[in-house]
C-alpha cells in the first residue's frame, strides 16, 4: 500500500481511537500494535517492550517528576495567594492594576510550578473573586486567569519543553532559554490588552485601587521571595554549568518542599503524602505517554510513513512560510483536542524533518509549537484551563469564560506572527548564553 494512503488511514484510526475516550497512551499503543500486526505480523510485537522501556531509559526524564514535585509543593500551599497579594499591594496604583497583578502573578507562579492548571487554580481562587468584587466584568476576570495560566507551559522550567527536547533530541537548556523572552513578550501583550480594555471601559473604580502602607507592602515579601530565589537558583545552576537539568530539578524540588514545610507549616504527613502521591500520578501519566509515543513513532517509521510524508512535503513547490502556516493550522487543530504532551510526542517525529528541511530552527519552532498548545488550553472542546476556571468559579458560565479569553487568544496569534517576523526573540538568548549550535 502507498505510504501516503496508509498515513491517512493511520491518522483516521488514531483520531477515532483517541476520541473513543481511552487514555492517550493506551490509544497510541492500540493503534501502533494493530498496524504492526496487520503489516509486519505478530512477531513484530516482540520488539515493543524493549522499545517502550528504551524510550524511558533516559536520565533527562528524571527532571519531569522532579519539576512536578516542585510545582505540587508550591500549589499545595498559599504561595499562589501570597504572590497575588504581594503584586496587588505593589501595583494597586496602576490603572487596571488588579488585572496586571493577576497576570504578573500567573507568570511568576507558572515559572515556579510549570503547570497551567495549577496556575489557574492557585491564582484564580484569589484573583477572580477580588476582581468581581472591584467591578471587573466576569468575562475579563475569568478570561485573564485562564490565559495567564497557559504561561505555565512556556516560561521555564516547563515540562512541555522537556518533553519536546527528549522527543526531538534537542538541548533542554536551550529550550528553557528560548522560552524566556517569548514568555515575557506574551505577558506584556496580555497586560497591554488588559490596560487598554480597562481604559476603554472608563470605569473610575477600575482605573484606581486602594492604598497600602510601605509596611503592608514589605511584610508579605519574606513569604514570596524564597520561592522566586529557588527559580533563579535553578536556572543559574543549569546555565552556569553547575549541574544538569535533572540534578537542578531534584534540588529545586527538595528546596520547594522544605520551604512549604517551614514557611507554610506543611507538617501533616498526610499533606506531604498527597503532594508526593499526586506528583507520582501525573509523572507516571506523562512517562506512560512518552513510552507509548516511542512505539507509535517506531510504527510510523517501520511502515515508511514518516519518510514518505517528509519526502512528499519536500517535493512540494511552495514557499516555506506557506508550509509553516499549514503546520500552525495543524498544531492549532490538534491542540483543540489533545493535551500538549500528546501533540508534541505524536507530531515531532513527522514535523521535525519537515521543519529542518525547510530551513527553520527547531528551537524557534518549539516556542511556536508551545504557543499553539497554549491556545488549545483555552479553546473548546478540550480547553483544560476553561474547565479549571469553571470549577473554581462555577457561578460564571463557561460561555462567558470562553468569551473573555478570546482577546488573549488574539494576543497569542500576534505573538506567533512576531516570532515569525523576528525569530531572534526566541533564538537570541540561547545563542548568547550557550553559543550558536554547531
Amino acid at each position: 500500500m502507498d505510504p501516503l494512503i496508509l498515513s491517512a488511514i493511520v491518522a483516521g484510526a488514531t483520531i477515532v481511537v483517541l476520541f473513543s475516550g481511552v487514555s492517550v497512551a493506551i490509544g497510541l499503543l492500540t493503534v501502533s500494535a494493530g498496524f504492526l500486526i496487520v503489516f509486519d505480523g505478530v512477531r513484530s510485537l516482540e520488539l515493543l517492550p524493549e522499545l517502550f522501556f528504551g524510550k524511558l531509559d533516559n536520565f533527562a526524564l528524571l527532571s519531569i517528576p522532579m519539576f512536578i514535585i516542585m510545582g505540587a509543593s508550591i500549589a499545595s500551599t498559599r504561595a499562589g495567594a501570597d504572590l497575588y497579594e504581594a503584586l496587588e499591594r505593589w501595583l494597586t496604583r496602576v490603572p487596571g492594576g488588579l488585572l496586571v497583578s493577576n497576570l504578573g502573578a500567573c507568570a511568576l507562579f507558572a515559572a515556579m510550578s510549570g503547570s497551567s492548571p495549577a496556575t489557574c487554580a492557585a491564582i484564580g481562587k484569589m484573583g477572580i473573586p477580588e476582581m468581581r468584587k472591584r467591578g471587573y466584568p466576569d468575562g475579563v476576570a475569568a478570561g485573564s486567569i485562564a490565559a495567564g495560566g497557559t504561561l505555565g507551559i512556556l516560561i521555564p522550567p516547563s515540562v512541555t519543553m522537556i518533553v519536546y527536547g527528549i522527543a526531538t533530541e534537542t538541548s533542554i537548556g536551550r529550550l528553557f532559554l528560548a522560552g524566556v523572552l517569548p514568555g515575557l513578550m506574551l505577558v506584556g501583550l496580555f497586560m497591554v490588552w488588559s490596560l487598554y480594555s480597562t481604559w476603554r471601559s472608563g470605569d473610575k473604580q477600575l482605573l484606581g485601587g486602594g492604598s497600602y502602607t510601605w509596611r503592608e507592602k514589605f511584610e508579605i515579601l519574606p513569604r514570596v521571595v524564597p520561592f522566586l530565589a529557588i527559580i533563579v537558583g535553578v536556572l543559574f545552576a543549569m546555565y552556569g554549568g553547575v549541574a544538569t537539568p535533572s540534578e537542578t530539578a531534584a534540588v529545586g524540588a527538595l528546596l520547594c518542599l522544605i520551604l512549604a514545610i517551614v514557611i507554610y507549616k506543611l507538617w501533616n504527613p498526610n499533606d506531604i503524602w498527597a503532594v508526593l502521591r499526586d506528583s507520582t500520578r501525573e509523572s507516571v501519566m506523562i512517562l506512560f505517554i512518552i513510552g507509548a509515543a516511542g512505539i507509535f513513532a517506531y510504527m510510523l517509521s517501520s511502515l515508511f510513513i514518516t519518510q514518505a510524508i517528509a519526502e512528499w512535503i519536500g517535493t512540494l513547490d511552495v514557499n516555506r512560510w506557506v508550509l509553516m502556516f499549514a503546520v500552525n493550522i495543524f498544531l492549532l487543530i490538534a491542540g483543540f483536542f489533545l493535551p500538549p504532551v500528546a501533540v508534541i510526542l505524536m507530531a515531532a517525529p513527522i514535523l521535525l524533518p519537515v521543519i529542518t528541511t525547510a530551513g527553520f530552527d527547531p528551537i524557534w519552532f518549539a516556542v511556536v509549537l508551545t504557543i499553539n498548545m497554549e491556545i488549545g488550553l483555552i479553546s473548546p472542546p478540550v480547553g483544560l484551563n476553561l474547565y479549571v476556571i469553571n470549577g473554581i468559579a462555577p457561578e460564571i458560565p463557561l460561555k462567558t469564560i470562553l468569551k473573555g479569553s478570546l482577546p488573549f487568544v488574539a494576543c497569542m496569534v500576534v505573538a506567533i506572527v512576531l516570532l515569525c517576523l523576528f525569530p531572534q526573540i526566541a533564538t537570541w538568548l540561547p545563542n548568547t548564553v550557550m553559543g550558536k549550535p554547531i
